[in-house]
């Protein structure tokens, strides 16, 4: 009796496909449920590709003419995002999370075509989870550093003759604005994928 309990523990051990996933209906199952959470890690890949170029392009083609009336003087304004530092560094972020994401993706679909593992191995699947948690902080960095300047034109200086800059460069706060959500909602898909990973880590 107790060596049929063994038995009995092992085969329903095996039809686990990890200890996060469980899979009834043995190899199979375990194939199939790991093929759904590579098609997932594919299109979380695919939707971080849209969201750090939306952010990109619409950055890129911030830039505004106006004229702002100060103390009675008519002057005249001229903003454009590689006036900051900080808008340059987005610009670059953004870029780079797209190329990493690209690639990632294109890769991803191969695989799938073939019907590859997407992740061939642990090592394999810990340096991409370091790469996704490197570009989420560093997007998490830039979309900041872009939102204090953004705050500052919309705000301007308390204590001081520096105004709202926003109400005549409505345009070019709008599309700063609008691009730093997108960086951010690739660092939360960025943020996803090192989930995704950490559960591919887990299971296998």
């Amino acid at each position: 009796m107790p060596e049929a309990a063994k038995v009995a523990a092992a085969a329903d051990s095996a039809t686990m496909s990890g200890p996060l996933v469980p899979v009834m209906g043995g190899p199979d199952g375990a194939a199939e449920a790991g093929r759904r959470w590579e098609v997932a890690g594919a299109v979380v890949r695919a939707a971080t590709v849209v969201s750090s170029l939306l952010a990109l392009a619409l950055m890129v083609s911030a830039e505004q003419r106006g004229e702002l009336s100060l103390l009675g003087f008519e002057l005249p304004l001229y903003s454009k995002w590689s006036f900051s530092d900080s808008l340059e560094y987005l610009v670059g972020i953004s870029a780079a999370v797209a190329a990493h994401s690209l690639l990632q993706l294109l890769l991803a679909i191969r695989k799938l075509v073939k019907k590859a593992p997407v992740i061939p191995s642990r090592r394999h699947a810990w340096v991409i989870f370091a790469g996704d948690q490197a570009f989420a902080y560093a997007m998490m960095s830039a979309g900041s550093a872009a939102a204090g300047v953004t705050n500052l034109n919309r705000t301007g200086i308390r204590h001081a003759a520096l105004p709202d800059f926003c109400k005549t460069l409505h345009r070019f706060c709008d599309h700063m604005a609008i691009s730093i959500t997108f960086a951010f909602i690739s660092c939360l898909l960025l943020a996803i994928s090192a989930i995704l990973d950490v559960l591919w880590l887990s299971s296998y």
